[in-house]
């Protein structure tokens, strides 16, 4: 037997899309983690200017920041993800 939720089905009024398990600025803390760490082990073994790569990413957080949106939230946005904050 299986059991649902009723919060996985129905639609977010505010946005109307379908919220997500995660919010958007967690998917986005965890692309930007990971970016991050990618980054800094490329770096160390291929090629320091893989650094760039780190710089790139902690740009477009203070997008985010600033201008409440960045390329990443923008798409993923598109496909449904739902932020937290309504500000």
């Amino acid at each position: 037997m299986t059991m649902s939720t009723t919060s996985d089905t129905t639609s977010d009024t505010t946005t109307g899309t379908t919220p997500t398990h995660w919010p958007l600025e967690r998917v986005l803390f965890a692309m930007a983690g990971t970016m991050s760490l990618l980054s800094a082990l490329l770096a160390a073994t291929v090629s320091p200017w893989f650094l760039l790569l780190t710089a790139f990413v902690g740009l477009n957080q203070w997008a985010y920041v600033s201008l409440r949106s960045c390329p990443a939230s923008l798409v993923l946005r598109h496909f449904g993800v739902a932020p937290q904050c309504k500000w």
